[in-house]
């Protein structure tokens, strides 16, 4: 894909219900611009597929959608096919909906574990983090980013340094950083969105960290508008943040992998960075 068709599959993705954000689609492609397909016919697209490799170590694919009127005619079986060779030879990772993870499985996927999407309307109530937490939470930008980035390696397979440094940059985001005596603790991000907006990563060292920063996150989205966040069902810690706040489960994925599964500090993860690049 070049840059503008990006944008096509984006769109792609919002018509699915996928609810992107609003600027995912730079930090998306300044990943990995090669890593981006689209599929064609006659000079029409009609399907696209993302496989997106972190220094050539890992890979994540997602964004696989073909226009409804050409499904079961065995073209998104090529854009799947096309987006394995993108990444031979590496570990490939993807979060397939729940009713696909079959059809994963017989092409070499197996499951890891899955995740749950809650929805969350915080209401009147004030989301801001207490008094005595306010020293400790600090805007990302004040943050070291090699010192963001090393955190953020030990939640996700691989660095993903070129990832971040557009991620963190979105307009109508905020993210911050929880230090404990000068060391980094969790950190989280959350986006405006088609409908409403997602925090996304949320990584933290405990339960604790991790609802004081889910708290203070929530409190940059506009009054009257719906919170989605992304659960590994493993972390029971985050799971239970969902039932303690009311919120309602609305969609989920299976979190699977071609290869042996990395190491990764699944009890850090409160919040998935994103269904699509991982």
């Amino acid at each position: 894909m070049t840059r503008e068709e990006m944008d096509f599959a984006v769109d792609l993705a919002a018509e699915e219900g996928w609810n992107p954000g609003l600027f995912d689609a730079e930090p998306f492609y300044a990943t990995d611009p090669d890593g981006f397909l689209m599929g064609y016919l006659d000079g029409k697209p009609i399907g696209c597929v993302s496989a997106v490799s972190y220094e050539g170590t890992f890979g994540f694919m997602g964004f696989y959608i073909v226009l409804p009127e050409y499904r079961d005619q065995g073209y998104g079986i090529q854009l799947f096919h096309k987006a394995l060779e993108h990444l031979e030879n590496q570990v490939i990772g993807g979060d397939g909906v729940f009713e696909r993870l079959e059809d994963y499985q017989k092409v070499g996927f197996n499951l890891a574990y899955r995740n749950i999407r809650f929805e969350y309307w915080p209401g009147d109530i004030s989301m801001k983090a207490e008094r005595e937490e306010e020293g400790r939470i600090k805007p990302l930008s004040e943050v070291p980013f090699d010192l963001l980035v090393a955190y953020d390696s030990e939640c996700f397979p691989v660095e993903r340094r070129k990832f971040l440094e557009h991620w963190l940059k979105m307009p109508k985001s905020y993210g911050v950083g929880w230090f404990d005596e000068g060391e980094l603790k969790g950190y989280g991000v959350i986006r405006a969105c088609r409908k409403g907006y997602k925090i996304g990563p949320l990584f933290a060292d405990n339960v604790e960290i991790a609802e004081s920063l889910f708290r203070e996150l929530c409190s940059f989205a506009e009054k009257g508008e719906p919170i989605y966040l992304d659960v590994p069902e493993t972390n029971l810690p985050g799971m239970n943040i969902a039932e303690r706040y009311g919120m309602t489960m609305v969609f989920g994925t299976g979190r699977i992998y071609i290869g042996e599964f990395p190491e990764i500090a699944l009890e850090k993860i409160f919040g998935v960075t994103s269904f699509e690049l991982g």
